[in-house]
């Protein structure tokens, strides 16, 4: 084991990181945020389990949909500018869902959230690879992982307070007008076109090129399975502790958001964790792998919590598979970003996050599908979730060989 040197942020990474954060919290706040509103939907527009997951699912299919072209968008054009347009591609639609009448205009400003948002993981990936050290992606990643467990945690327990004092509709308004403002530093302070690191020698691999690794797959696996479970607990954890545990909106707000923040603390601090275990030299590749397959195993205890007859003792249950899910969560961008490097973290991570949204699409129906069918039981969710986090597992565990970073100009 040779021992390596710790690299700290200089301030304009520390900069450029505090707004990434910003973006995504913002970014899954406004994702978010239409689940946190489940009730109202019932109430104002008469839509029952099935038709609420359609609508949680459209956001998924504008999001995958684009998912190549965003990849491809922020290898080709200034990735800076790339992400700010696609910024307020997205808070225009999240505004605009204030003024929503009926279900139709719903899932078309879903489909447009998602189609700006579908810029932003291969835009943080291509931005990270290229001004980050190996030894600062861990905390990097982890902290904009971290963001995106908190913006839904704020959505669920902020926006769901604020919905019942002052209506749903007045938090879509206030939410859109104010994202605005992250574009001001970020045009201010943040230096289009340029790379913080010394920009390497290398050739921009093709698609297909990326489809014949091996690992790529592994990826690919590992991030559908993944993010099945995260985004079956995203779209409908306020609508099981609603429906399921009977809590009350005030509760659902409190109680509900507990998991999400359980998973950004978790994110925060393992990716911090594997950044250090690097630096004293151990192995990148053994880190990322045991802290992919550890999460993911205990992610898997979420099954007993739908089976469990005490509200509490689920919600503990529930709590702890998303502190799994946040160890996992902490080291997936980081694996991409070694073994592609800088040449191929944009094309790839588009790639992978298109694998890793399709259940995006699947998940928030199929549960909503099975809650009906079911008479109101989400026992059946939960199972497919977990069955998800095992498929997970295998691709990144196992068909991976090692996460190493790939000799483009080799292939």
């Amino acid at each position: 084991m040779s021992r390596s040197i710790k690299v700290p942020l200089t301030r304009a990474q520390w900069v450029i990181l505090i707004l990434l954060v910003l973006s995504v919290t913002i970014n899954y706040i406004d994702r978010g945020s239409l689940s946190a509103a489940d009730k109202y939907l019932e109430r104002d527009f008469g839509m029952d389990s099935e038709q609420r997951g359609l609508v949680y699912s459209m956001f998924f299919a504008g999001y995958a949909g684009l998912m190549l072209v965003a990849g491809w968008l922020v290898d080709r054009f200034d990735v800076n500018r790339v992400l700010a347009i696609g910024f307020m591609l997205w808070t225009t639609a999240i505004l605009f869902t204030g003024a929503a009448s009926g279900m139709m205009m719903l899932l078309v400003l879903r489909l447009l959230l998602g189609a700006g948002e579908s810029v932003a993981y291969p835009a943080y990936s291509k931005i990270l690879s290229g001004s980050y050290h190996e030894q600062q992606r861990g905390f990097a990643n982890a902290a904009i992982d971290a963001g995106s467990k908190i913006g839904p945690a704020l959505s669920l327990l902020a926006g769901g307070l604020l919905m019942e004092k002052y209506g749903w509709r007045s938090f879509f308004y206030a939410m859109g007008g104010l994202s605005f403002l992250w574009m001001i530093p970020w045009f201010v302070m943040v230096p289009k076109g340029e790379r913080l690191l010394p920009a390497a020698v290398g050739r921009v691999p093709t698609m297909l090129e990326i489809c014949k690794q091996r690992a790529a797959w592994g990826t690919f696996l590992g991030l559908f399975g993944g993010n099945y479970a995260w985004y079956f607990l995203l779209t409908w954890i306020p609508g099981y502790f609603r429906m399921a545990r009977h809590y009350s909106q005030h509760e659902v707000a409190i109680f509900g958001s507990l998991p999400l923040w359980v998973t950004a603390v978790s994110t925060l601090t393992c990716g911090l964790l594997s950044d250090r275990l690097i630096a004293r030299g151990h192995s990148a590749s053994k880190v990322r792998k045991s802290f992919l397959g550890t999460g993911l195993l205990v992610a898997t205890i979420m099954l007993p919590a739908a089976l469990v007859s005490n509200s509490r003792i689920s919600l503990i249950l529930i709590c702890v598979a998303s502190m799994g899910i946040g160890i996992e969560s902490s080291n997936v961008w980081a694996t991409t970003q070694r073994m592609a490097g800088p040449w191929a973290s944009g094309r790839w991570t588009g790639m992978q996050n298109l694998a890793g949204n399709i259940p995006g699409i699947i998940a928030p129906w199929f549960t909503g599908w099975v809650v009906k069918a079911s008479g109101g039981s989400f026992n059946a969710a939960f199972v497919a979730a977990t069955v998800m986090l095992l498929v997970a597992f295998t691709g990144y565990v196992l068909v991976i060989p090692r996460v190493e970073p790939i000799d483009w100009e080799a292939e």
